[in-house]
């Protein structure tokens, strides 16, 4: 499931419109909207982020690509970097504020509430 899929189930989950949304994660409609087109493909179901490159997907133990995550958070068939879903978020918050141009703190409340969706954190 693509990452703006997973936000916009959430949303219909909890019953918000984009704007109400956007007051959520202190943020404008326009840039949930952004956020809600993000680009096709797969996600990384560790961070959210886009893994379009063939090089930028994890490796199983086997050496395999992985499907669902990327290779900054999964090497050699094992999660690599922050081990809860807190400290993911505060690791990630800074590189998804540069890359958005969000605010750090528009960033955590972004992560906080999708990344419990992704199937990493899910299972916990």
């Amino acid at each position: 499931m693509a990452i703006g899929e997973v936000i916009a189930e959430v949303r219909v989950e909890r019953g918000l419109t984009q704007d109400e949304l956007a007051q959520r994660v202190m943020d404008t409609r326009q840039a949930v909207s952004r956020l809600l087109e993000a680009p096709p493909g797969p996600h990384c179901q560790s961070c959210g982020m886009p893994i379009p490159k063939e090089e930028q997907h994890g490796k199983k133990m086997d050496g395999t690509k992985s499907e669902d995550y990327c290779a900054w958070c999964y090497q050699d068939g094992a999660f690599i970097g922050p081990e809860t879903l807190e400290e993911a978020i505060e690791n990630s918050a800074p590189y998804m504020s540069e890359g958005v141009h969000i605010t750090e703190d528009e960033a955590i409340s972004y992560m906080s509430a999708v990344l419990p969706h992704l199937r990493r954190w899910q299972k916990r």
